[in-house]
């Protein structure tokens, strides 16, 4: 399929022009944005497609490649980046290959300040914020009328601008949860050497809150946008999240305003898929997925090509000695058995509740539930969640590289959050939070749903696993219950132990890479590392 968003007309009108720092702090790009250019009918529309082509591209000069400066395409790219750092450092995922740069530490938990993918994701949230700085410096009024930019273009600018400020402020929101703090930089900052003030993560939190809230009324309705931009219901379910976990980030409890910002979200036209796996399916850009997905991170084997996280997940679900590779659209074995599922993840799905649920793709046989060796493809379960097939039949266009689109909020999600919120003192009704937690087993063929005095957070965490699991929630919500760090909850090769061992209370947050320090000596080593 051919994806419609903007930015495929020209993916490379933003490109960042990378110095030997600039891999880790991009505040002294950046681009290049002539005047020719931008008084073209399409230049500013370009320009927008730029910074949302940051969330799939590593660069204009094909998939091999990165922008960000001595990293390889798959480090750098911002959905693969959001999921290593949020799944595989959790009861979700192991992956084989641990010659792969970095991939052994966050396995096993043992990251450090040099671990290459910390370098790349706070390179490319960096970029993304320097983009959106150079789109608003370069559309304010004074220049659009130097620019003499047709009418047509100016009454949509208060749109395009609103949706820059969103992706700076998701960026943002990334950096304090992953980092704790990040690099301050807006439109109004100077261009060239400049070291920027960090933000701790209460800043981050209201800088971010209020960004939000303050351009809502410039977006576009939910689900009438066009796809891959993001809309009201986008910024809603940010705001959401950094309400759900307020009390990780500032230590104030704002379930209440989740709960606002929830039902705004749910209340916005959105239905879930009817079949659950079609979210993950090949055409979930135009099938009813569309209807449930919020926000995604684009792929297609064609046109936005990149190795994101459902490239990732695609080829690597496909087992090793299973070579079903041809049941989600995958040709020649997929990527050998790169990716299994930890005992702890596996007992959930078979601990009677998900026999006959659809979103439960185990694929068991001749295969052990626990990995006593990571190097052991055979050793743990696999999965099927994603497929480069078609909601009907059809395979994708491209043989590694998936059509398959990465929802990074989706109203199933929403459904959860709202339940939690409610029982955490939120606000809301119980009847209606009990009604969101039964759609989703029904929606996946399981009958056993549940009366209202049934309802607890720990069966709202077990559901969140089996609903999102692959989606880039874990590290989150188990930080948020207080399972992630300490021993309280282990699992397989937690802190390098094939049983699991109790973390230490600071890797709930991820180092600053050295490099961003060395660049910029307003950041502080967070505490621990």
């Amino acid at each position: 399929m051919k994806k419609n968003i903007l930015y495929i007309a020209l993916i490379g009108v933003l490109s960042v022009a990378c110095t030997s720092d600039l891999d880790i702090e991009p505040n002294d790009p950046l681009l290049t944005l002539g005047d020719d250019f931008l008084a073209t009918p399409t230049g500013y529309t370009q320009a927008l497609a730029g910074i949302y082509a940051n969330l799939s591209l590593t660069s204009t000069s094909g998939t091999g490649n990165s922008n960000i400066t001595g990293l390889d395409a798959g480090t750098s790219q911002y959905g693969r980046g959001l999921w290593n750092l949020q799944e595989l450092v959790t009861d979700m995922a192991i992956w084989t290959w641990e010659n792969d740069p970095g991939l052994r530490q966050l396995n096993r938990a043992t990251w450090s300040a040099n671990n290459p993918i910390l370098r790349g994701m706070f390179g490319r949230l960096m970029a993304s914020v320097a983009l959106s700085n150079e789109f608003l410096r370069q559309s304010t009024d004074d220049l659009l009328n130097e620019r003499s930019v047709p009418e047509q273009i100016r009454s949509a600018m208060p749109t395009y601008r609103a949706e820059a400020r969103f992706l700076r402020a998701l960026a943002y929101y990334h950096m304090m949860d992953l980092f704790s703090q990040a690099p301050f930089v807006t439109e109004n900052d100077p261009v060239g050497a400049y070291q920027a003030p960090a933000y701790n993560r209460a800043q981050l939190f209201d800088y971010v809150e209020s960004e939000l809230l303050e351009i809502i009324p410039s977006m576009t309705a939910p689900l009438q946008n066009e796809y891959g931009r993001a809309d009201q219901a986008a910024a809603r379910m940010v705001l959401a999240k950094i309400y759900m976990n307020a009390e990780v980030y500032i230590g104030e409890n704002k379930y209440s305003d989740a709960i606002a910002q929830l039902e705004a979200v749910i209340g916005g036209g959105f239905e879930l898929t009817p079949t659950y796996l079609h979210n993950f399916a090949a055409d979930n850009d135009v099938s009813a997925a569309r209807n449930e997905i919020i926000f995604a991170v684009q792929s297609d084997g064609i046109v936005t090509k990149n190795f994101g996280p459902t490239t990732v997940m695609a080829n690597g679900q496909v087992g090793s000695q299973e070579s079903n590779g041809a049941d989600f659209g995958i040709q020649d074995g997929g990527w050998g058995g790169a990716l299994r599922v930890t005992q702890q993840f596996s007992e959930i799905f078979q601990n009677g509740t998900y026999g006959t649920d659809d979103r439960n793709t185990l694929i068991t046989a001749n295969r052990t539930i626990d990995i006593q060796n990571i190097g052991f493809r055979e050793q743990g379960y696999i999965i099927g969640k994603w497929s480069n097939i078609s909601s009907t039949g059809q395979i994708g266009q491209a043989n590694e590289i998936v059509d398959i689109d990465f929802p990074m909020f989706r109203l199933a999600d929403a459904y959860l959050m709202y339940a939690e919120a409610h029982l955490r003192g939120g606000g809301g009704s119980l009847t209606t939070a009990t009604g969101y937690f039964n759609d989703l087993r029904n929606r996946s063929n399981n009958p056993n749903t549940i009366g209202e005095g049934d309802l607890t957070l720990d069966l709202i965490l077990e559901e969140r696993l089996v609903e999102l699991h692959w989606e880039a929630h874990r590290r989150q919500d188990l930080i948020r219950y207080g399972r992630f760090t300490g021993a309280s909850y282990n699992w397989s090769w937690k802190g390098n132990a094939a049983k699991g061992i109790a973390l230490p209370a600071h890797m709930s947050v991820y180092p600053i890479p050295e490099q961003s320090l060395a660049a910029n000596p307003n950041l502080t080593q967070n505490a621990g590392y």
